[in-house]
């Protein structure tokens, strides 16, 4: 059995995301269990499909309701949040503006994108410029959390 070797980043306070990233140190002695709860698409949205796994992170991380997600695709990419990266969330049934959001839509599909709020409804756009937004209705959306951290395997944080 190989042992994964990950490397955690902090979100920092009142920087935008793509800048506020602290790399932290991670003693296995203090980490803290929270529940993998499955993958989030970081491109076109995916359904819902929940895990049973669990990852330690380190308890500095960690708030009063935290869980983790694995991203899947590249369109957060201008956050530095890459495909295969572990997302640690905040549960939270709201956002700001410009937040970086785990967004349910229609009560069937999860994406990962930066949430605005227009006049017209909810402008999801991806830290992409490749990838276009998605526009909804606000009904249509419903916020289930906001990234606080990231775990990279190491390999691929240098």
């Amino acid at each position: 059995m190989t042992t994964v070797t990950l490397q955690f980043f902090q979100r920092l306070p009142n920087l935008p995301i793509a800048e506020s990233w602290a790399a932290i140190d991670h003693d296995p002695d203090s980490s803290v269990e929270i529940p993998l709860a499955g993958s989030v698409s970081a491109g076109m949205p995916i359904e819902v499909c929940s895990s049973d796994a669990t990852i330690h992170v380190p308890s500095r991380m960690i708030r009063r309701n935290t869980y983790a997600l694995q991203v899947r695709g590249n369109s957060m990419i201008d956050c530095n949040i890459f495909d295969g990266d572990v997302i640690i969330i905040e549960r939270q049934e709201s956002a700001e503006n410009g937040e970086t959001a785990v967004v349910m839509i229609n009560d069937q599909e999860v994406t990962l994108k930066k949430l605005y709020i227009e006049k017209n409804g909810v402008r999801l756009q991806p830290a992409n410029t490749s990838m276009p937004a998605i526009y909804l209705r606000n009904s249509d959306i419903r916020v289930l959390g906001l990234v606080m951290g990231v775990a990279r395997r190491a390999e691929m944080a240098a």
